[in-house]
């Protein structure tokens, strides 16, 4: 007898199908109990399991068994002249029958009365997710509407000397709207950058450039004691004017002016504040004309333009010394001498820190102030003190481009290279067309190895300012980091003049293994500006593997005091040293060993982390 026939004989078939009909009508029956009881879904599986699992244990028995009348016997043990198999394949046929039959009957109760309910059921869960979707994405929405640029206000003045005073206005009221966290506004660069463009570029362009959906201009004209603002706030994408309003007061009523302004926008644009309305700090009129009078100089940057800057916020604190803002604007003037080498970084900064001291003594309220504390405490490696204050700042006026660039700055300082670039990332967003915030962000890239963002970044500051101070410098530094030396060398040339180009090029050159060269530009900086850039020697002799010659440079900064060591542990130029002993100890005397012990290794951390 063949296989087939026995099988057949033995009922097998009928058996498997009997089983499966079966078991699909009790998964069926399942899911909609275990559904109803809101039972976890691996009972439902688990169930499945057993039911697949059963199928070759179904046939095995079938099989090997058979079914008398004396009850379940082994097939060989049941005589041929005496077996059943033909009643029981009857039995088998009714069973499977009734099965399919009550099987029919439940796919129709599930097609058209479970089924119904069911899909409405399901339209009404689709209907909401998608409902609270589209609700989560108005808000989401409404969250980054709420952005604004504050261009600056056009002189309408019939004197061209009050422009500083409309200019100082956009910049306040910039400020004011700055303080409040559910705002984005975009910084006071980028806003600026289109003072006299606006004939040349639609308003819907700038706001795109910015990154913004509103755009707050505006004009003053100044006439003695009196002045008129006219305000308007604009929806960037349509020009639809949202708002504007026309105020016709005297100096005596600017503060409050420019709070109402602050207000009619929060109002405008539906921000809802979870805290209150910050308010101009009010002073004497006079007070406040040579504030503004002064931060328009101090913008100017040059030695004489910061010269008056400073003399006229003098002048100011002369009347009212109480009058914080103008210590804080002072406190900078001081910083930017020094930057430019008008002032001695001493005498900076002693005059920088009383500045900022009295600032905070008047009002302990002042973000500036306190980011200004920080950049001191920062100078002098006070790194504990520097993070208290950057903290306060922060947490003072979290959407403050220049604190959060502080913030970023010591981040680096203290190897937290990843919070580092979300922070300058964050900053280019408030401020898209600052190009050293640009540039601090793209020097982070080429520093934690992201070689191709650096070189993108700078190649846009490059596309936006082909001259700007050292841009070949850096895109030099990127290359050799890269490893495209060749590349790196015929960059730095492009701009010899610049105070870094020797540094670089001295490396560059080691790079690619001309040392006769590379030690001739050595010799000319060690005749030259050498010991006013000790650590950047440092970093040279520790990429050239000249170990000793470079402790004995860091050293000389160190004692020197003329760095703040801010790019210190996130440098890749010495990152060969870490596993010289000597360097875990400069690292704590420059009082940075417990940041460093925290970086990971590839960022210049130790290779071993303490345990």
């Amino acid at each position: 007898m063949s296989l087939f026939n026995e099988l057949k004989r033995r009922n097998v078939f009928k058996v498997t199908i009997a089983y499966i009909v079966m078991a699909w009508l009790v998964m069926q029956v399942a899911d909609v109990i275990l559904n109803n009881i809101t039972a976890p879904e691996w009972v439902f599986h688990v169930l499945l399991l057993f039911l697949v699992i059963g199928l070759p244990f179904t046939v095995f028995f079938a099989w090997a068994f058979e079914m008398t009348p004396e009850g379940l016997k082994r097939e060989h043990e049941v005589d041929r002249s005496q077996s059943i198999t033909t009643q029981t394949g009857r039995t088998l046929d009714f069973l499977i029958i009734g099965v399919m039959v009550v099987a029919l009957a439940y796919f129709v109760y599930d097609k058209f009365v479970l089924d119904p309910s069911r899909d409405a059921e399901l339209v009404r869960a689709t209907t909401q997710a998608v409902t609270e979707q589209v609700i989560t994405e108005q808000e989401e929405s409404a969250v980054s509407d709420n952005s604004i640029a504050v261009l600056p206000f056009v002189n309408m003045s019939d004197d061209a000397s009050n422009e500083y005073f409309s200019d100082g206005l956009s910049e306040e009221l910039l400020n004011l709207l700055a303080k409040i966290p559910e705002l984005r506004v975009a910084a006071r660069t980028s806003s600026f950058f289109y003072k006299d463009k606006l004939d040349t570029i639609t308003l819907a362009e700038v706001a795109q450039q910015l990154g913004v959906n509103h755009l707050l201009e505006g004009s003053v004209r100044k006439s003695g004691n009196r002045v008129r603002i006219t305000v308007q706030l604009i929806k960037a994408d349509d020009g639809f004017h949202l708002w504007s309003e026309t105020y016709d007061r005297t100096l005596d009523d600017i503060f409050v002016t420019q709070d109402e302004i602050a207000a009619a926008v929060v109002d405008e644009l539906k921000v809802t504040l979870l805290g209150a309305m910050p308010e101009q700090r009010v002073t004497d009129p006079e007070v406040y004309a040579l504030y503004l009078q002064g931060r328009h100089f101090a913008n100017l940057k040059s030695q004489d333009n910061l010269e008056k800057a400073q003399s006229v916020f003098e002048q100011a604190l002369a009347i009212d010394p109480e009058y914080a803002p103008a210590w804080v604007a002072i406190n900078i003037v001081y910083g930017e001498q020094n930057k430019y080498g008008f002032r001695s970084p001493e005498q900076a900064f002693t005059l920088s820190m009383a500045a900022t001291e009295r600032a905070l003594a008047i009002d302990s309220n002042l973000a500036e102030a306190w980011s200004s504390l920080a950049y001191l405490k920062r100078a002098r490696s006070d790194w504990a003190g520097a993070k208290t204050a950057i903290d306060k700042a922060l947490e003072l006026e979290p959407n403050n481009s220049l604190v959060i660039g502080s913030a970023a700055t010591l981040a680096s300082a203290l190897g937290q290279l990843d919070k580092s670039i979300e922070l300058f990332e964050q900053n280019t967003r408030l401020d898209p067309l600052s190009l050293s915030t640009l540039r601090a962000l793209a020097i982070r890239y080429g520093d934690a190895g992201r070689h191709d963002e650096a070189l993108e970044t700078f190649n846009r500051i490059l596309a936006f300012k082909p001259d700007f101070p050292g841009i070949h410098s850096n895109l030099a530094t990127t290359y050799m980091l890269k490893g495209d030396a060749e590349t790196a060398l015929i960059e730095i040339n492009k701009d010899p003049s610049w105070h870094w180009s020797a540094f670089v090029k001295a490396r560059i050159l080691l790079a690619l293994g001309k040392e006769a060269e590379a030690h001739e530009v050595i010799r000319q900086l060690l005749e030259g500006p050498a010991n006013l850039k000790p650590l950047t020697m440092a970093e040279m002799y520790a990429w050239a593997g000249e170990n000793d010659l470079a402790f004995e440079w860091f050293e000389k900064a160190r004692l020197q005091n003329s760095t703040s060591f801010a790019a210190f542990l996130t440098s890749p130029f010495h990152r060969n040293l870490v596993g010289d002993p000597r360097y875990a100890l400069f690292v704590e005397k420059i009082g940075l060993l417990e940041a460093w012990q925290a970086m990971p290794p590839e960022y210049g951390g130790p290779a071993i982390p303490p345990s």
